[in-house]
């Protein structure tokens, strides 16, 4: 068993104590569904922290959401400081992925910018699962997409220790086996040097740390870690294990082995296109296929590699990919946050992914073989996890009918188009919180696994619900919304269609209202920047969707309201409803107005819901004498906040100013771009990378967005810190 050390100024709360002891009796009683039933605001993470540090398993935590997944990497790194907390998300979560557009003729390369950190924290993953006991790994979706094989990972491993007999060149052959590029100017992860007898190499999965091996003759006399930026030793050691530079690594016979089948496969799809007249896409699977070859044979590694990996790893066709999931022992934990959400996405990433390939293999980017590089199906997910915790305020069906004892299998849950989305009419009256620890069952087949944790430690209730007629919901939002503006709270409207929510926040503003709008149009850099500006109180109302539903942290947040309530469908189904409604939790005057003139049986529940756990929320808090308190969070920084001297222009861009001011520009830019990468603010990173371009294009007298350049890159320069030589 791992041992896991809970570090945190607090000791559960409220009914915290008896869903963490109810979750680590199920765990350790071998079940393998179990469903933590926790409202927002009850502190569910925490909860779910002391059931890793009780169980001792390694923990794999899932997240639908990629900005949700950073969130809980950031907890979890504070909850656990002495164990292993590593993050894992894709390229793709942030990055295009490769595709084809047939209709316009478009190909859209993978792109490969800042893919550093992300690369980084990936092979720190790997390289903790393959070394440690006590890791606990924050995972996107994309964690059931293919990877290398880990047996492969870990033989291409290199332990040194210092004694050990071995030659330099020898050592230098090891590295460059692993993928690591010889680099004696540019010293950079992933690269080594060799000056004499000293062999410096910055491991791929380290951030600012470096190692140096100095020889004796044939003998390692030294092992020393230093900072790569000033050469400073800052720590002697006596052994150290290299890790493989990239996720795919190969040992020599099977990358042989490999290109054989690869050709074989190349000259069989060629022979296929030419014998169906598609000569265009003969010559452009010849051409990719004879460049990524060549790459693979003289460097071990080519862009998109992985779309090779069934070659590489030796699996027959269809045959299920190696994922991160392989990585860990067979006895981890596997805890899917917001599963309501997050079930469904992993059942349908197989598809969409499925589809995109086909047509970069119809049309002559992929061999067929690319098919094989894919993300888990459904089944085989459910068959590579023992025992998982499902974790949500509003649990689907999936969740609720296979958290029982006794079912190692699992229950499959289709959801029929046109349906209603909902859970079990059982649902507001789970009693799980009403049995006591000692007498929850966990060992009678049948009996449930649903554990609820719905006392707040802030003793805050859940939000009011008021149903009004829909005849004159516009104005009466109008008159709640000034109710709650004049006391300086927030308030959240939702609506059915991207129109809608345009035209009310025109029609709001034109009232005299603060208001600004956001649905899926809307790029996640600038959707981060409205609810920062919401919270800071520069403007008071947010017109919205689907987005203002899950993972919303808004404490000013007092009021919500839903337009159209009884318009019964995805948008207004029982989830969506509940999960709504919870933006208004944090709030010690919420409420949710919900504007209706049918009482369906999705508001019949919330409100059936609501009721049942207030009645709960203030017999707690009577009892305890709790004075219910609005929660109070740290306001994120603005992810514009490296640029903000510029904010007045609308581009770093323009005509005029000298090739040193913009080169300046670039290399100042460049620097907070990587600082971004390394903090996990990617989108920030994004944003720093297209500013660059733009320099990037002015400077090649490309045409670029015109602006005020000269003042600004003046204003820049002087506020950024000044380089030792220049004047």
């Amino acid at each position: 068993m791992a041992h896991f050390k809970l570090a945190s100024p607090f000791d559960p709360s409220g009914d915290q104590g008896q869903a963490i002891e109810k979750l680590t009796r199920s765990i350790q009683a071998g079940n393998t569904h179990q469903t933590l039933l926790g409202v927002t605001g009850s502190g569910k993470t925490f909860t779910i922290a002391n059931v890793i540090e009780k169980t001792g398993k390694p923990t794999l935590v899932i997240s639908h959401n990629k900005t949700l997944a950073a969130q809980l990497y950031s907890e979890f790194r504070q909850f656990f400081p002495d164990n292993a907390v590593e993050y894992f998300v894709s390229y793709f979560d942030y990055y295009q992925p490769e595709a084809y557009i047939p209709r316009s003729d478009t190909y859209i390369e993978k792109d490969s910018s800042i893919n550093d950190e992300i690369e980084r924290l990936r092979l720190s993953t790997m390289s903790a699962l393959l070394t440690r006991d006590d890791v606990i790994v924050i995972a996107s979706v994309s964690c059931i997409y293919g990877l290398g094989s880990p047996e492969d990972y870990a033989q291409a491993m290199f332990p040194v220790r210092k004694g050990m007999l071995m030659d330099r060149d020898h050592f230098l052959t090891r590295l460059v086996e692993m993928l690591y590029e010889r680099n004696d100017i540019a010293f950079q992860r992933g690269k080594f040097r060799a000056r004499g007898d000293v062999v410096e190499v910055w491991p791929a999965s380290l951030e600012n740390e470096g190692v140096r091996v100095e020889f004796f003759g044939d003998e390692i006399d030294r092992i020393s870690i230093f900072d790569p930026l000033t050469g400073t030793v800052t720590n002697i050691i006596d052994a150290i294990t290299f890790y493989p530079a990239k996720q795919f690594v190969t040992a020599a016979d099977k990358m042989k082995g490999a290109l054989v089948k690869i050709r074989e496969e190349a000259d069989l799809q060629v022979a296929k296109f030419e014998e169906e007249g598609k000569f265009i896409e003969a010559q452009r699977i010849r051409q990719r296929t004879d460049y990524d070859l060549e790459m693979m044979r003289e460097m071990g590694f080519c862009q998109g590699i992985e779309n090779y990996s069934r070659h590489l790893t030796g699996r027959p066709p269809g045959d299920t990919p190696y994922t991160l999931l392989d990585f860990f022992p067979d006895d981890f934990l596997l805890v899917i946050d917001e599963s309501h959400a997050t079930i469904p996405q992993v059942g349908g990433m197989y598809e969409g992914d499925h589809s995109r390939k086909t047509t970069l293999v119809d049309y002559g980017f992929r061999l067929p073989s690319a098919l094989d590089n894919r993300p888990l199906k459904f089944p085989e997910f459910m068959k590579r996890t023992r025992q998982r915790v499902y974790v949500s305020a509003t649990p689907a069906k999936f969740e609720i009918l296979n958290s029982v004892v006794g079912n190692t299998g699992y229950i499959p849950h289709v959801k029929k188009i046109g349906t209603e989305e909902g859970t079990p009419e059982r649902l507001p009256r789970i009693s799980g919180a009403d049995i006591p620890v000692e007498k929850f069952d966990v060992s009678t087949p049948g009996k449930d696994l649903i554990v609820e944790q719905i006392i707040r430690p802030t003793g805050l209730l859940d939000p009011i619900i008021t149903v009004k007629p829909l005849k004159g919901q516009i104005d009466e939002t109008i008159e709640q919304c000034r109710q709650r503006v004049e006391i300086g709270q927030r308030v959240l409207v939702t609506t059915l269609t991207k129109r809608t929510a345009e035209d009310l926040t025109d029609y709001l503003r034109g009232v005299g209202l603060k208001v600004r709008y956001m649905h899926s149009d809307i790029n996640t850099v600038e959707r981060v920047e409205i609810l920062r500006a919401l919270r800071l109180g520069e403007f008071d109302i947010l017109v919205g969707i689907n987005l203002l539903r899950e993972g919303l942290d808004l404490p000013e947040v007092s009021l919500v309201c839903i337009l159209d309530a009884d318009k019964e469908g995805y948008l207004r189904s029982q989830t969506s409803l509940i999960q709504t409604a919870g933006r208004a939790a944090r709030h010690v005057n919420g409420e949710v107005v919900l504007f209706a003139d049918i009482m369906t049986k999705s508001i019949q529940a919330l409100i059936g819901i609501s009721t049942y756990r207030r009645r709960k929320q203030e017999e707690y808090n009577h009892l305890n004498n709790i004075t219910p308190r609005s929660t109070v969070r740290h306001i994120q920084e603005s992810l514009h906040s490296p640029v903000d001297p510029f904010a007045e222009h609308s581009s770093i861009v323009s005509e005029g100013g000298s090739a040193d001011d913009t080169a300046a520009v670039i290399a100042q830019l460049q620097e907070e771009m990587v600082e971004a990468s390394r903090a996990l603010e990617f989108e920030r990173a994004a944003l720093l990378r297209d500013q660059i371009n733009e320099l990037k294009a002015m400077a090649a007298g490309q045409p670029v967005p015109k602006g005020s350049t000269k003042a600004f890159k003046a204003s820049y320069l002087a506020k950024a810190p000044k380089k030792r030589g220049k004047r």
